[in-house]
């Protein structure tokens, strides 16, 4: 007799038991959480549905030009997104967009703020630690089934699964770039009597802003690896052609739904990464 093999400990009757019990006892949250933003998905997608295609173009081709002044890029850009045009995979390259972009934002308007916070109380940090790390570490298709269950079948869980798989990098990356400030900057602004605020806005905050943008960009990239195992639970865009590839064993349609991901991934890479020293002196 082992009691190592004999008795399992019941982990997955424990969590099972709480989706339940989520399900019974909080189903009308969950379905207003998954109406409103099903609701705020579906109205982008179709404000830029409605736009012509050479409107998102001109604007992405706009603001690189903006951020990096680089011709080479911005003539990437215009041919990458003429390509998926061509292609036929507009309207699921904007579904991806918005998804990617709604997910990015959530989890940077909430993994920012609890990065500073993990910064300023150890302990705080210490405690969430383990929790960031299995977040980064399930595989993404064990998020789907609560989530499924809890939200129903549509946009709204992968959006959920996205976030969770996302957020663990722009907390990471912020409690890094404040908690690395030099106790220098510090001290001269406590010096001048900044304030709490002050200091954190004024000093903490630009100096850890390089790190804070490698979590952006981080963020934006997990979200977008997101794209296809959101498609397994109804969500739209580019993981559809995908999946639909996959199931029929249709190479050519894998192939070129891929490379729309692929250009989509890259158009939103150089985009935010930071100018380089030569862009910024052009």
């Amino acid at each position: 007799m082992n009691i190592f093999t004999d008795y399992k400990i019941p982990l997955g009757q424990w969590m099972e038991s709480t989706v339940d019990w989520l399900t019974m006892n909080a189903s009308g949250f969950f379905d207003a959480i998954s109406i409103s933003l099903e609701t705020v998905i579906m109205f982008l997608v179709d404000i830029f549905k409605s736009m012509p295609a050479a409107m998102p173009i001109a604007i992405t081709a706009a603001l690189a030009w903006w951020i990096h002044r680089s011709i080479p890029l911005v003539a990437f850009i215009i041919a990458a997104l003429l390509l998926i045009l061509n292609l036929g995979y507009w309207d699921e390259m904007l579904e991806t967009f918005v998804l990617v972009f709604t997910a990015t934002g959530i989890s940077i308007l909430v993994g920012v703020p609890i990065g500073i916070m993990a910064a300023h109380r150890p302990l705080l940090y210490t405690l969430m630690r383990p929790i960031l790390d299995l977040m980064q570490t399930v595989p993404t298709f064990v998020y789907l089934i609560p989530t499924l269950v809890l939200f129903g079948l549509g946009v709204v869980p992968g959006l959920i699964s996205t976030i969770i798989f996302a957020i663990a990098a722009p907390i990471r990356l912020t409690y890094l770039g404040v908690t690395r400030v030099p106790e220098e900057l510090l001290e001269a602004g406590k010096a001048f009597g900044a304030s709490r605020m002050k200091l954190l806005f004024k000093v903490e905050l630009p100096a850890a802003m390089p790190s804070i943008m490698t979590g952006v960009s981080q963020c934006i990239m997990l979200s977008l690896s997101m794209v296809v195992v959101a498609a397994l639970v109804g969500a739209d865009g580019l993981g559809k052609p995908v999946i639909r590839a996959l199931n029929t064993v249709n190479i050519s349609q894998g192939f070129e739904a891929g490379l729309a991901i692929v250009l989509v991934a890259i158009i939103l890479d150089r985009l935010c990464k930071a100018p380089s020293h030569k862009e910024t002196h052009s």
